[in-house]
């Protein structure tokens, strides 16, 4: 099955202004790549008609030992959508900080956005091999980048080192729990995961994972996941676990489940239709139809004055739309 399963997420709309601004000289290329060219013309334009990054411009101009609008600029490039701007920007921190682990980090993932996973742990290991300050945030990124590339039980050893640097977050505890569980050692990543919620009971990552890990125990991963998403959503999760086991016919009840809480659930209704494809049932989920309010009031009267009918007759039972 190539398709993806998908379970319930929060989205982010990302909102962009335009602003207008007055005729520049155009630049000269420099000898650059065109594509390179390109990106820093575009960037230059990004950040003539951007305030944020005119101010920092102007501050690391005036403050040219001040780590921190270096960093904020790199930031600023990312979220424009400049990613080669921003390494440059990042690899320009390095040079001058060689010190910062902060600095390190930021180039770190600006390597990771771009896809150069070993340049960015090589790196860090670099750093990590002199003796410079660290940060338990330098291992942990060190940890989720060796977890993406697969190598677990180095990456195991990041997370764990940055849990010792920083045992009370529970970011990088929870961090450590989802190595754990991409090991399939599930039990041990619960743990993980359970000590993230004692410290902070509002992680909705740690708590979703955790039910994720404990899916072997339905209703307590149900009870965790419906905390965060709600009983359809929780349901929906359920049935993604069993689908990547091949449990179809399970995943399909608990799709149902969830369609019945909510019968518009986008994520179910993909995953139905994708469970579709390897039964070969309906894409689709019997609820009940929904009574109105003054329609179940007035039922509740009947039988709280004249008593419960002898048999009752469920309702009409139709099929929920994609």
């Amino acid at each position: 099955m190539t398709a993806r399963l998908t379970a319930a997420v929060a989205a982010f709309i990302v909102c962009s202004s335009c602003a207008h601004r007055s005729a520049k000289p155009a630049l000269s290329s420099g000898g650059l790549p065109p594509a390179m060219y390109r990106q820093v013309v575009n960037a230059v334009n990004a950040g003539d008609g951007d305030y944020e990054v005119r101010s920092l411009r102007a501050e690391m101009t005036a403050n040219p030992a001040d780590l921190k609008p270096r960093l904020a600029l790199a930031r600023r490039y990312t979220d424009l959508g400049y990613p080669e701007i921003a390494l440059e920007h990042a690899r320009l921190a390095v040079e001058r900080f060689p010190n910062s682990p902060e600095a390190q980090e930021m180039l770190a993932r600006s390597l990771r956005r771009m896809k150069l996973h070993k340049a960015a742990a090589t790196g860090i290991e670099s750093y990590l091999a002199s003796a410079r300050p660290v940060s338990p945030q330098l291992y942990s990124w060190l940890g989720i980048i060796r977890d993406e590339m697969r190598e677990y039980s180095a990456a195991e050893q990041a997370h764990r080192k940055a849990v010792e640097l920083n045992p009370t977050s529970d970011s990088l505890r929870n961090n450590l729990g989802y190595n754990l569980f991409l090991q399939d050692r599930k039990q041990e990543a619960a743990a993980e995961f359970r000590a993230a919620l004692k410290l902070n009971e509002h992680s909705e990552i740690a708590r979703n994972n955790l039910g994720t890990a404990i899916a072997s125990q339905p209703d307590e991963a149900i009870l965790m996941w419906q905390s965060t998403g709600g009983p359809a959503t929780a349901h929906n999760n359920l049935a993604v676990v069993l689908m990547e086991e091949k449990r179809y016919q399970e995943a399909r009840k608990e799709l149902e489940i969830a369609l019945g809480y909510r019968r518009d659930h986008p994520a179910a209704l993909s995953n139905l239709s994708l469970l579709s494809t390897v039964d070969g049932k309906p894409a689709s989920a019997p609820v009940k139809e929904r009574q109105s309010f003054w329609k179940r009031f007035a039922h509740e009267m009947h039988e709280a004055f004249v008593g419960r009918d002898e048999q009752q007759t469920s309702g009409a039972v139709k099929t929920a739309s994609r």
